[in-house]
């Protein structure tokens, strides 16, 4: 099965714990950010999306901000801030946020064996971690450039809690075009796979959404990448 094809992750459990993926074919969710009711437009949800095939199975035993592990790859600071709607987008404090993606060859941590993921991982955590947002809603993880796999352009997945562990939005970061074509024909290991074969205006989850989750991302291959992301959760 290609990995475009991937399993719908269930939004909507409750507390920390790894919900199993549903037999459904994977698609976008029918949210697309929720405009402020003010009607400003000023302070609009994050787009909630699927977790897709590779969630991160107990995340609570994921306390840290280096997830690189023995990853090597460009250097990346995650930054994402998280910021409360039903309070006009101020800082959200104390929200615990879990991140995962893949390695430069495109394989997820945790998964493998399979017709989905052929090298097997099963045993390693690699490139996902959890973190508490500061005081300005502030998390910053250690990690790599993020590689690609066929049928998804580059990205970050993001599962937000409150600090009681109720699930508040599961989202997708995207990746400027740019910036990806630049470390995959440039950087090592990367460059041996070349660029992504789906750009962001095509891929099933960031194409009618991508103002929402698109980054800002920084630096150069040799300095590393700064990537610094918002979202907007409804807490």
């Amino acid at each position: 099965m290609e990995r475009k094809k991937f399993l719908s992750q269930s939004l909507t459990a409750l507390g920390v714990a790894f919900v199993a993926p549903i037999t459904k074919a994977c698609s976008k969710t029918d949210v697309i950010g929720d405009t402020d009711e003010t009607g400003s437009g000023s302070c609009t949800t994050t787009p909630s999306e699927t977790e897709g095939p590779f969630p991160t199975k107990s995340p609570s035993s994921l306390v840290q901000p280096d997830i690189t592990g023995d990853r090597t790859g460009v250097p990346l600071s995650v930054k994402i801030y998280i910021t409360n709607r039903n309070n006009s987008c101020a800082a959200l404090a104390n929200a615990i946020v879990d991140i995962w993606h893949c390695d430069a060859a495109g394989n997820y941590s945790e998964y493998g064996g399979s017709g989905m993921q052929s090298t097997n991982y099963t045993s390693v955590h690699w490139l996902r971690g959890r973190q508490t947002t500061d005081s300005n809603g502030l998390v910053t993880f250690t990690s790599i450039f993020p590689g690609w796999y066929s049928g998804r352009a580059p990205h970050i997945h993001v599962h937000v809690y409150n600090s009681s562990g109720r699930s508040l939005l599961v989202t997708q970061i995207a990746f400027p075009t740019d910036i990806c074509n630049t470390v995959y024909t440039t950087a090592s290991p990367y460059k041996s796979r070349g660029t992504q074969d789906t750009q962001n205006s095509r891929d099933n989850v960031f194409a009618d959404s991508l103002d929402f989750e698109m980054s800002a991302v920084t630096g150069s291959v040799s300095a590393g990448y700064t990537l610094t992301h918002t979202i907007n959760v409804s807490a």
